[in-house]
């Protein structure tokens, strides 16, 4: 009998094929099957909207286990791989080992840390510092070694472009490659030309960070595929949009007094979570 492959291992499978992989951002386990059902093969979990889901701005309040708990929902609602943000780590080496662990263990394929003092801010925010680079390479380093599954990947993510320049993030990222990085996650280049030259300098395979209304200029996804990315995460989009018709609905509910007309029906909702697949169970034991 074959092994069914792990969330992981199909990770890698996708980023040996040519292409781009495109990974919109989900804050919830309803983005996520929407993510999925528009076609999209990789989900990343956000954490800026994680933090939003819980009612704080990103400014580091949350912790790891409500992240973990949050990339492993996400992880069981789809069939996609999931990535995931995971802040700085939450502490020292040994607390990357267990964040390492926990993300893992839920299922999920890969997640990123970031070199980012604690607590951290969200990356495209000025007023950011960062740790020495030594201390950030010790924390991959432990990333890599604490993996219960050799095709977990590991994202190393450096902030080090704001606050001390593009050719000290570059730095950090070949390092951190060196050290065992499966992929260079450079935040926040901040001009077209800088977004371009990220892959040429990077001496491995490389993510791009698109946030709607952030620091870096690009939008075309064509440009950063020409470039040489291998993965595009976009992590406000669909909070950004969440957010504009909650707002819109519930303002037209309160100044007009009436129910808007229905964009999706109740069966329709019920079929996005996954009904059918808990009919064809429930009937699977009927006589």
């Amino acid at each position: 009998m074959t092994a069914t492959p792990t969330n992981a291992a199909r990770l890698r499978a996708l980023l040996r094929q040519d292409g781009m992989l495109v990974a919109p951002a989900a804050y919830d386990c309803i983005g996520a099957r929407a993510i999925e059902d528009a076609g999209f093969p990789l989900v990343y979990m956000t954490g800026s909207g994680t933090a939003a889901m819980l009612g704080y701005p990103d400014y580091g309040l949350v912790t790891m286990s409500e992240m973990a708990d949050n990339a492993g929902r996400i992880a069981a609602a789809v069939k996609a791989p999931v990535i995931a943000d995971a802040d700085t780590g939450y502490g020292n080496e040994l607390n990357v080992t267990r964040t390492v662990q926990e993300y893992a263990r839920r299922g999920v394929a890969g997640l990123h840390i970031e070199d980012q003092t604690f607590p951290k801010k969200c990356g495209q925010l000025d007023d950011k510092e960062v740790i020495p680079a030594a201390e950030f390479i010790a924390k991959v380093k432990a990333a890599v070694a604490a993996k219960l599954d050799p095709d977990f990947i590991v994202i190393a993510r450096t902030d080090a472009r704001a606050v001390l320049g593009l050719d000290e993030a570059v730095a950090r990222m070949n390092a951190a490659l060196a050290a065992g990085a499966d992929i260079a996650f450079l935040e926040a280049p901040q001009t077209v030309e800088e977004v371009a030259a990220v892959p040429k300098l990077v001496r491995g395979p490389c993510l791009l960070n698109l946030s709607i209304g952030g620091r870096t200029p690009l939008r075309d996804l064509g440009e950063a595929e020409r470039a040489g990315y291998r993965i595009v995460i976009v992590p406000g989009l669909l909070l950004q949009e969440a957010m504009s018709a909650f707002a819109a609905t519930l303002s037209e509910l309160k100044t007009q007094r009436r129910l808007p007309d229905a964009t999706i029906n109740v069966r329709e909702r019920l079929r996005r979570m996954g009904a059918p697949e808990w009919d064809a169970l429930r009937d699977k034991f009927k006589d």
